[in-house]
């Protein structure tokens, strides 16, 4: 016996299907009005999401091209769904209480200027003042929160090494270590504060083993050289190029009879300039120093009140970075006990966040104790060592 479907059934089915195709008809259909549009100046048009705009350069992002990044020239409309800030570089921005003046909604593009279809929405924005296009939800997140302790630092990380063996047994290992965090941690807004951390060392051991002439034995040698310094510093900004800082540093250089330099400080910088290819700041403080030596004893430790006057600058080249700090450290109750120090650093880029840098560590202490041998005022180290890029996003 056969049995065939009834006539009720099959259009219970029929109809399921023209259900589920009209639907996704219908979400097909939602998705794409939901897309970006972007019109090019040649009249190709672009369907996607907008993910920002900087300093002129529009990013948009489509399945088939993944991000595009196009000037404002190369634009003849846009049309953005999404919640977007829009940063005017002729109004103050970047702090909290400026927040009120950064409009926010959808946005269309046309005739050279932006639109923003939001409460309190302002009149329309030539492009070339619409610094920034950024979302919303970044901008709050910039603004109202701050990274935990683990997130937001840059920087790098340089290892060294050096191993001879012949009439003497020769070794070397020296290392880096330097962090950074402004927050907010994006380029586009005023930052509100800085901490930096640094540190830096280097070891050695020159070994001549014991030898017989003439059947005298002459005793095994060790010279020793190690070179330890770290620092940090937090800035916090009273406006765009001024801060107060706070700072501590401390010092070991057993080839300057130097056992441990300890600063303790705060003061006022100055951000000369800052851009994403230079940045250039002035600092001074106002600090307490104690100085202890290694050979010297109790007698030759001091306790200072000076400052610190330092500059430093860093370039940001394709196919170098540069970094270099000048700090001289006075002391005005002692003033024969100042000291200076000089960094100079180049990183060439390898591969990915590997690098190759080379550097240089000259500092000078004038008024160590007297020892034998004769303590040089002048330490000069010429570094170099395989560096890998940190990079903590927020």
């Amino acid at each position: 016996m056969i049995i065939s479907p009834s006539k009720d059934f099959l259009s219970l089915v029929r109809l399921t299907l023209l259900a589920l195709l009209a639907g996704g008809i219908g979400w097909q259909c939602t998705a794409q009005q939901a897309a970006d549009v972007l019109v090019l100046s040649n009249g190709d048009t672009l369907h996607g999401k907008l993910v920002n705009e900087v300093a002129g350069k529009v990013t948009f992002h489509t399945e088939s091209l993944g991000d595009v990044a196009l000037s404002w020239d190369k634009i003849k409309e846009l049309h953005a769904g999404g919640n977007f800030a829009v940063l005017d570089k002729t109004v103050k921005q970047g702090r909290k209480k400026h927040e009120d003046h950064i409009p926010t909604g959808t946005l269309d593009v046309q005739e050279g200027a932006v639109t923003v279809r939001g409460k309190d929405a302002p009149a329309p924005i030539p492009v070339k003042n619409a610094e920034y296009i950024v979302d919303a939800v970044v901008l709050d997140k910039q603004l109202n929160h701050e990274p935990n302790i683990v997130t937001g630092w840059n920087g790098a990380a340089t290892a060294g090494a050096t191993l001879v063996q012949a009439t003497q047994n020769q070794y070397t290992v020296s290392g880096a270590l330097g962090l950074v965090r402004v927050v907010p941690t994006v380029s586009w807004l005023d930052p509100r504060n800085r901490t930096a951390l640094d540190f830096s060392g280097s070891y050695g051991k020159i070994t001549q083993p014991a030898y017989t002439v003439g059947g005298v034995t002459v005793a095994a040698t060790t010279t020793k050289s190690a070179i330890y310094h770290a620092d940090a510093e937090r800035d916090q900004y009273l406006s765009r190029r001024f801060f107060a800082l706070a700072q501590t540093a401390f010092d070991h250089n057993f080839s300057q009879d130097l056992e441990l330099q300890q600063i303790y400080g705060g003061g006022m910088g100055w951000t000369i300039f800052s851009t994403p290819r230079h940045e250039a700041d002035l600092k001074a403080t106002v600090q307490y120093e104690k100085q202890q030596f290694i050979s010297g004893g109790a007698g030759t430790n001091q306790n200072l009140v000076g400052s610190t006057f330092s500059a430093s600058y860093m370039a940001k080249m394709k196919l170098l970075t540069y970094a270099q700090n000048l700090q001289f450290i006075p002391s005005y109750n002692t003033p024969r006990a100042y000291s200076a120090s000089e960094t100079n650093t180049v990183t060439f880029p390898a591969y990915k966040s590997l690098g190759f840098s080379v550097g240089t560590i000259d500092s000078y202490l004038n008024d160590p104790p007297a020892s034998e041998p004769p303590t040089k005022r002048n330490s000069f180290q010429f570094t170099m060592g395989l560096t890998y890029g940190i990079k903590s996003k927020y």
